[in-house]
């Protein structure tokens, strides 16, 4: 790799590491190639990227930048996953590391706030970003659904209650 190359590679990573909510670090010596390409695809599914990069040019790319607690993560075969959704990075990358024991999750960063390990399973726990917005769209229309339903109550009891009457006129043989 040349240094136009190593450039713009950092300046990738520097803008990576600056503009997305989370970042998570974990070691993956071993993980066959049809792995890796498993996890990125699922990475790709949630919303997230996984990124391999030497750990030197990575830890020049966190110089400055509010996750850059994370640098002295940087050390063996490293990988980087991130996502702009706080939870998706987290949350694909403890999935995959349940069922392939050869991807280890070291830690990483929301925004200022560096996570150990069970930092990043405890955020991997937490409903997307997706799923609060349907969550929160479900409550507005509760309050709504259920006051449709009050005010057509009396009008469907009122309804109800001629019905009965109209039965009973027929079965008396009266008239109206």
């Amino acid at each position: 790799m040349d240094r136009a190359a190593k450039r713009e590679l950092v300046a990738t990573l520097n803008d990576v590491f600056s503009n997305t909510s989370v970042v998570v670090v974990a070691h993956y010596k071993g993980l066959a190639v049809a792995d890796m390409q498993k996890l990125r695809a699922q990475m790709k599914q949630a919303g997230a990227t996984v990124k391999v990069a030497k750990n030197r040019l990575a830890k020049i790319a966190l110089e400055g930048t509010d996750v850059a607690s994370i640098s002295g993560l940087m050390r063996g075969p490293t990988l980087i996953a991130y996502s702009s959704d706080p939870v998706a990075a987290a949350k694909v990358a403890v999935d995959f590391a349940k069922v392939n024991d050869k991807l280890v999750i070291l830690g990483g960063a929301m925004g200022a706030t560096a996570l150990n390990t069970d930092g990043v399973k405890a955020l991997a726990t937490l409903p997307s970003l997706d799923e609060l917005r349907a969550r929160l769209v479900g409550l507005i229309n509760a309050p709504a659904t259920k006051l449709a339903q009050l005010a057509n109550a009396p009008a469907a009891k009122l309804a109800r209650v001629f019905g009965a009457y109209a039965k009973s006129g027929e079965t008396t043989g009266e008239a109206a």
